[in-house]
C-alpha cells in the first residue's frame, strides 16, 4: 500500500481542472497552509500527528505549456489499536487535507468546496486499490473552525498487510480554512467503533489552523509498544509488513 495514493486523491482528481484555470488566468502556483487538531485533542484520544505532507499537483496547461503548480498539504494523525489475527498495528487514522480556494470574479474554482461527501469517497474509492465495497451509513453535523459542516459515516472492506479488515470511515463535506479549504477523514476498524466513533468526533472538532510540523513524530512500522488499550487482541504476531520497497510505512489503512 503506498501512503500517499489515497487523500492525495482528492486534490489530483478535483484540482485537475483548477490547475487549468489558473494557467489561463497567469497564476502559476497557488498554495495552501496546513492545518491539524489541537494538541489536548490529540493527547485525549492517543492520536499522534506524524507527518505534514505537502502534496503537490503540476499540471502543463496553454498552448506555451506552462507549468501550473497547486500545492495541497495533508496532516496525518495515527493510533496503534489491536488488530484480531495481527496484534497492536496502526490501524487507526486520521487525515486534516488542505486546498486553496481560488476566487475569481467572485467565483470559486476549487471543486472541492462543492463536493458531497458521496463525491468525496468516491475519489478515495478510485484512487485507492486496497477498499472495497463502500456502503453509507449515516450523516450528521460536526462544527469544524466554527463552521457546520456535513460528516459522513461509512463502512468499507479495507486489505491490511494482507488481511480482510472492516472499517468505518468518516468525512466531512470541505469548510473554509482561512483562504483555503479544508477535508477530514478518519479511519479505524469497525471492531472499535464504540471507542473510536467519539474520538474521531473529538479530533474533528478540534481542528485548527496552527500546526506545528515539530509536533509530528514521524510514525513507526509497527508502532513499538503502546500504552492504548482499545485492542481487539493482543496476542498478535510481530512479522513485519508486506515487504514492499517502499520506504513510507504501510502499517495505515488509508495513510
Amino acid at each position: 500500500m503506498n501512503r500517499r495514493s489515497v487523500i492525495a486523491g482528492l486534490g489530483v482528481a478535483g484540482l485537475a481542472s483548477l490547475s487549468g484555470c489558473l494557467g489561463l488566468l497567469g497564476m502559476a502556483e497557488h498554495e495552501s497552509s496546513p492545518a491539524g487538531v489541537e494538541a489536548a485533542a490529540r493527547d485525549e484520544t492517543g492520536y499522534e500527528q506524524t507527518e505534514i505532507e505537502e502534496l503537490p499537483i503540476e499540471r502543463d496547461v496553454g498552448p506555451t505549456n506552462e507549468t501550473v503548480t497547486v500545492r495541497n498539504h495533508m496532516t496525518k494523525h495515527e493510533k496503534q489499536v489491536g488488530i484480531l489475527g495481527l496484534g497492536e498495528r496502526r490501524a487507526a487514522i486520521y487525515n486534516v487535507l488542505t486546498t486553496p480556494q481560488v476566487n475569481i470574479f467572485g467565483r470559486e474554482l476549487n471543486p472541492v468546496g462543492e463536493m458531497s461527501t458521496q463525491e468525496l469517497i468516491d475519489l478515495v474509492r478510485s484512487n485507492y486499490d486496497g477498499i472495497n465495497d463502500i456502503s453509507h451509513e449515516e450523516d450528521s453535523d460536526v462544527t469544524i473552525l466554527d463552521q457546520s459542516t456535513t460528516q459522513s459515516v461509512f463502512t468499507a472492506d479495507a486489505t491490511f498487510d494482507g488481511q480482510e479488515l472492516e472499517v468505518d470511515i468518516h468525512i466531512t463535506e470541505a469548510v473554509e480554512a482561512d483562504d483555503d479549504l479544508l477535508v477530514t477523514i478518519g479511519v479505524y476498524p469497525q471492531r472499535l467503533q464504540s471507542q473510536e466513533r467519539p474520538n474521531i468526533t473529538t479530533l474533528t472538532e478540534s481542528v485548527t489552523t496552527d500546526a506545528d510540523p515539530d509536533d509530528s513524530t514521524g510514525g513507526s512500522g509497527d508502532g513499538g509498544n503502546s500504552n492504548s488499550n482499545e485492542s481487539d487482541d493482543s496476542s498478535g504476531d510481530n512479522e513485519s509488513n508486506d515487504g514492499s520497497s517502499d520506504n513510507e510505512s504501510d502499517d495505515g489503512i488509508l495513510g
